[in-house]
């Protein structure tokens, strides 16, 4: 058996594969093949639509509640999603489509900034 060794890459994912295989038996390894090329490809197509629905989305202040915001906060309390200790913190966000936020009574950084300032 000899190793065969690759590397596929479709935009920023990236597979290296690694088998050993008989020389005889190619066309199963040609169906491992075009599965990597498969798998490759599926990926890129899921990073293109979560930037796409993250471009149609804004960073809202305020109105997460306590355990559901989507990530660091403002004042540097904590880094990750859903570990907000309040209700409507200021310094707390959510994603939400954009164009939205005012209307659920939101505020941008900007606003949260100087809302925390006082």
């Amino acid at each position: 058996m000899m190793p065969w060794l690759g590397t596929l890459q479709s935009g920023s994912a990236r597979i290296e594969v690694i088998t050993f295989f008989p020389l005889e038996s190619f066309m199963k390894s040609s169906y491992l093949v075009s599965s990597a090329v498969a798998a490759a490809l599926a990926m890129g197509l899921v990073g293109q639509v979560a930037a796409q629905d993250k471009a149609a989305k804004e960073k809202c202040f305020g109105i997460a509640k306590a355990g559901e915001n989507d990530c660091s906060n403002l004042s540097g309390s904590h880094s990750c999603a859903g570990q907000s200790k309040v209700d409507m913190g200021a310094d707390e966000w959510k994603f939400v489509a954009k164009g939205s936020c005012k209307g659920m009574s939101g505020m941008t950084a900007e606003e949260a900034k100087a809302k925390m300032k006082k």
